[in-house]
């Protein structure tokens, strides 16, 4: 082996890592975080939770990328530690999935249809069905997707290939047949394993590396065995360095990572060898082959599982010892607001929680506003009070969601990603603003309270009416919202108008009232106070729906959206407004009654 079949192995390496994480980030980008909804949700059944991590890992061939975000869920506090478990379970089995991929190169033979198989076969025609979707495609969408996944992969199997070829001349080499040799050792083929899965940080990788030495011959199964193991255990460094830091329970979930692999390889090995002592397994002596090696990842994680899926609690018990809750117990501070920073690694899945995120700031706004109009017809002084906490907290929504998505938006983002990013960095704004504006509505209730001020029973109504509107413009706007649902979307702009309108009549039979002496100049400037004030949230609303419409549908632009209504559509949009001014009524003898 000379200095140029040193610099091709180098080379398919690099090629064959480079290709994994392409395919990788593609498969995640095409998920759209879907996966880890799903993830985040259907893991109390411990069977659902050990095939839906089996099935995540298998899509984003990364056993690694799914525990670092089962650590992060659980840093979240939005999933238990018992229901992790499972999941990463099924995480050591999906990740199998990418050495059977890989053992495709070892697929001999001569007819036509074996000769497909080989990846030296289908590879060069994903490459060119691939870099077609990728150069015709318009930028981040889901063809480029399609493209980029076919070309990681592709590149990952010419890699392989790669390899293959350059160690291939080791098969006489007696130093790499002795280097080989001494692996057989259980512990130190272990070690080289679990060594060399650390230092790529993934198994999927070190494993096709070490299928990809088969070629020589000089692998024999009592090498490659001991290092399979000693795989799995290294592949458990990515969790535990993403736990740095995080809370104690997402430490303990990078733990039970660890103990599984730990126990698991303990249990297999001392099995193993204890009844090879006896009756010598002949199979140890054979060359190892790709294929033999996927076997034997694949027998090994699955074996682990239906072991010590039982014994899941001990392994939460395990973990808490090892991490104990100690004589501080962690700060519990409900009002906190933050998105894990590890996740930007991963863009489909930072946008999931962004999202998640938004819907949350989105719900507390809404409650806000109806909370504070509750206070204004009725104060209490501890609803008043929890009106300025959602305020505060809205604040802190609003800080936390816009610096993260700054850092994200340099992320390389699908284009739904891309859209949803766009809609939630201009409505949180607005969602602040109404939080801000309910606030203010709680100081005129205040200061109507203090004063021992009130509306009379008629002038009630006319607030009640607009009270009404404002809390069903904004409870359709957090739906849309919270739904992606541009139909509902296009339903706030007449109920906004209709706010307007409101608002006006009540302002003409407040003057009236005025110039009668029937209402005071004082009680007028607080009025006047909740008028400006419910309008503006109306306002904010109609931004959000309108912003909604504009990047999901690509036939309207902000600033055109209502110039572009064709007769038909500002027929119905009148009709709309008509209907719903009937459900508000505001009549003007009403005005003859005192504020």
């Amino acid at each position: 082996m000379d200095i140029f079949s040193v610099l091709n192995m180098i080379g398919g390496l690099s090629l064959f890592l480079y290709g994994m994480s392409v395919m990788g980030d593609g498969l995640s980008r095409m998920a759209g975080g879907k996966l880890e909804t799903i993830l985040e949700k259907l893991t109390t059944k411990r069977v659902f939770a050990i095939l839906l991590g089996a099935g995540v890992t298998a899509v984003i061939q990364s056993s690694s990328a799914t525990t670092v975000m089962v650590v992060g869920f659980v840093n979240s506090g939005i999933m238990k530690l018992s229901h992790a478990v499972g999941i990463i379970m099924g995480a050591n089995i999906g990740t199998t999935v990418t050495s059977w991929l890989l053992s495709l190169t070892g697929i001999k033979g001569s007819t036509v249809w074996l000769k497909l198989l080989k990846p030296s076969s289908f590879s060069p025609v994903l490459a060119a069905v691939g870099i077609i979707l990728f150069m015709a495609s318009r930028s981040e969408s889901k063809k480029k997707d399609i493209g980029g996944i076919l070309l990681g992969f592709a590149v990952l199997m010419f890699g392989m290939e790669t390899m293959s070829g350059a160690v291939s001349g080791l098969a006489d080499n007696a130093s790499f047949t002795r280097m080989m040799t001494a692996f057989r050792n259980p512990i130190l083929g272990m070690a080289v394993g679990a060594i060399l899965t650390a230092i790529i940080q993934s198994s999927s990788a070190s494993v096709g590396i070490l299928q990809a030495l088969c070629v020589t011959g000089a692998v024999h199964y009592s090498v490659a065995l001991p290092i399979i193991m000693g795989q799995n255990i290294g592949t458990c460094v990515t969790s535990i360095i993403s736990s740095i830091g995080a809370s104690r329970n997402a430490r303990r979930a990078a733990m039970i990572h660890l103990y599984f692999n730990l126990i698991g390889t303990t249990l297999f090995m001392v099995v193993f060898y204890t009844i090879n002592s006896f009756a010598a397994f002949a199979f140890l002596g054979e060359s190892a082959n790709a294929a033999g090696i996927a076997v034997i990842h694949s027998l090994f994680n699955i074996g682990a599982t239906i072991i010590l899926a039982p014994f899941s609690n001990l392994l939460v018990k395990l973990a808490e010892i090892t991490i104990p809750d100690g004589n501080k117990k962690e700060p519990v501070i409900t009002d906190a607001v933050s998105i894990d920073e590890r996740f930007l690694e991963r863009p489909a899945f930072a946008m999931e929680l962004c999202r998640g995120k938004a819907r949350e700031m989105a719900e507390l706004s809404k409650n806000s506003i109806s909370l504070a109009l509750e206070v204004l017809q009725k104060y209490d002084a501890s609803k008043a009070e929890e009106v300025v906490r959602f305020e505060a907290l809205a604040d802190k929504y609003e800080d936390v969601l816009g610096t993260y998505l700054v850092k994200l938006s340099g992320e390389n983002l699908s284009t739904a990603d891309s859209q949803s990013m766009s809609v939630i960095l201009h409505s949180i704004s607005d969602f602040e603003r109404i939080s801000d504006h309910a606030m203010d509505i709680v100081k005129s209730a205040e200061e109507i309270h203090k004063k021992e001020l009130s509306f009379t029973k008629k002038a009630k109504k006319e607030i009640e009416a607009l009270c009404r509107a404002v809390n069903d413009i904004c409870g359709l706007t957090v739906e849309s919202f919270c739904e992606d649902n541009v139909e509902r979307a296009l339903h706030v702009e007449p109920l906004e108008e209709v706010i307007d309108t409101l608002t006006k009549k009540i302002k003409e039979n407040h003057i009236k009232r005025l110039k009668k002496g029937k209402c005071t100049i004082e009680m007028g400037f607080i009025l006047e106070d909740i008028l400006t004030g419910l309008e503006r949230v109306s306002d904010h609303c109609s931004n959000v729906a309108v912003e909604m419409i504009t990047i999901y549908d690509n036939d309207y632009s902000t600033h055109e959206y209502f110039k572009n209504f064709s007769s038909e559509e500002r027929a119905s949009f009148d009709k709309e407004y008509e209907e719903l001014l009937q459900r508000y009524p505001i009549r003007k003898q009403d005005a003859m009654m005192s504020v």
